[in-house]
């Protein structure tokens, strides 16, 4: 059976449209593994300020061309945005440490931390958080700070039904005023922005001055509740002169996270967390807001665990060059021998270069067949001559000093083989088959 030789330009087109095969396979490889992961994030307060704040992060990770971008999803309210995280629905949210179902979160930053501020209007005769007793206490957003409500009631001996009521934000003055309510609870960071919104809550003058009622037992009720620490609000921060409060006043405070599933993985998160601080650098002027954003606990006994990503950058554990490329560079070797390898066989392929230097044997060889196979003197003679000119070519390219020419003795060997064939061949086609006598 004769090989089947394809003619040289079919063998280049060939090896162009493989080549090009992969170089089209390479390049959209290399554009899906470069191409930046889109995240979604759920966020909600009932200001917007959140999904304001986080809508400037998603802007200049576009403008940084950040591996990672953000699509902000505005749920309303914080604890809308913990529902929708712990239903699976986005793969990052911001939420609070006491509200919602945290089972699969895991911390990136603490945006903010969130002070509760239990506050009454000017000559009240409410100064602890005892005398709220039988007295309505309004509430910014009391489906948010159900769980802040639940505890204080439990620790005050409070009928939380009774007592608080759910104020909005934009009735809070009013409802004051009008006597409504007796005192009002806010949960808020302590930003200028903030304290502007609690100061306005009530009249202002230099003797009209708000109550703010201390949590005295928020170091138990921390305890208890690890969605909760202690907290003093110092001297003055509501109003400055007269201060407001005028001493130190504690008080609970809870967390605002940015978290991510437990899924996701870690170099995603990773740079996630890098990009983070450093746009918070360059908003911190337009937002500031952004101030407050800084690490969370790294604890093993933490109430929020850290995603492993963002612990890597908290504790100086990132991979460094060698550690993220090693194994890139000690492949590199082998790969590129492989590809070696591989245009080796191409060339040779090909029929290009000393890789063809063992054709004319590979020729010689298949001639040996065709001699045993032919039933014809004439055949045998065209074999004879294509030897012939084998021979000749052969020792016109050792007559030019090419080394791709194979070397006289063992052409000879072959050529004195196949002259050994012909020869039997010849001799058996003329004497005709022998005819065994029969018995």
């Amino acid at each position: 059976m004769t090989s089947i030789r394809l003619s040289l330009w079919l063998r280049f087109v060939l090896i162009a449209g493989l080549a090009a095969l992969a170089a089209g396979a390479g390049l959209l490889g290399y554009r899906y593994y470069t191409k930046p992961v889109s995240l979604t994030v759920a966020v909600g307060s009932i200001d917007g300020e959140a999904a304001q704040a986080m809508s400037a992060i998603a802007g200049k990770l576009v403008s940084m061309n950040a591996p990672v971008r953000l699509t902000i999803i505005d749920t309303g309210t914080a604890l809308a945005a913990g529902k929708m995280f712990a239903a699976g629905k986005t793969d990052l949210a911001v939420v609070r440490g006491d509200v919602g179902d945290l089972s699969e979160a895991q911390a990136v930053v603490v945006v903010s931390h969130l002070v509760a501020l239990v506050m009454a209007p000017p000559d009240t005769p409410i100064d602890s958080m005892g005398k709220l007793k039988g007295r309505n206490v309004g509430v910014i957003s009391l489906e948010t700070n159900s769980k802040l409500v639940d505890v204080l009631s439990k620790e005050y001996g409070l009928d939380g039904a009774k007592v608080f009521k759910d104020v909005a934000l934009a009735d809070a003055r009013s409802a004051l005023q009008s006597k409504q309510i007796s005192a009002l609870l806010v949960v808020v960071p302590l930003s200028q922005k903030y304290l502007a919104l609690v100061r306005g809550f009530f009249q202002q003058g230099p003797k009209a001055l708000p109550v703010l009622i201390s949590v005295d037992s928020a170091g138990a009720i921390a305890q208890a509740e690890r969605a909760y620490e202690s907290f003093d609000v110092p001297k003055g921060t509501v109003r400055g002169a007269p201060p407001v409060p005028s001493d130190d006043l504690t008080t609970l405070r809870t967390s605002l996270y940015l978290v991510a599933r437990k899924k996701l993985g870690s170099d995603l998160v990773t740079s996630l967390t890098q990009t983070i601080l450093n746009v918070r650098r360059d908003l911190m002027v337009e937002q500031p807001i952004f101030a407050q954003i800084t690490a969370p606990s790294t604890d093993p006994d933490a109430y929020l665990a850290v995603h492993p990503g963002a612990a890597a950058v908290y504790n100086g554990t990132t991979q460094s060059f060698m550690d993220e490329y090693g194994n890139w560079i000690y492949l590199t070797p082998m790969v590129l021998g492989g590809i070696a390898t591989l245009f080796a066989a191409i060339w040779k392929f090909l029929g290009i270069g000393p890789a063809a230097a063992d054709a004319p044997l590979d020729r010689l060889y298949a001639i040996a067949r065709r001699i045993r196979r032919t039933d014809s003197l004439v055949e045998l003679g065209a074999i004879e001559d294509e030897i012939d000119e084998v021979l000749k070519g052969q020792g016109a390219k050792a007559a030019a000093g090419d080394e791709a020419a194979v070397d006289a003795v063992t052409l000879n060997v072959a050529a004195h083989r196949l002259e050994g064939l012909i020869h039997d061949r010849r001799k058996m086609l003329v004497s005709g088959p022998i005819v065994s006598p029969v018995a």
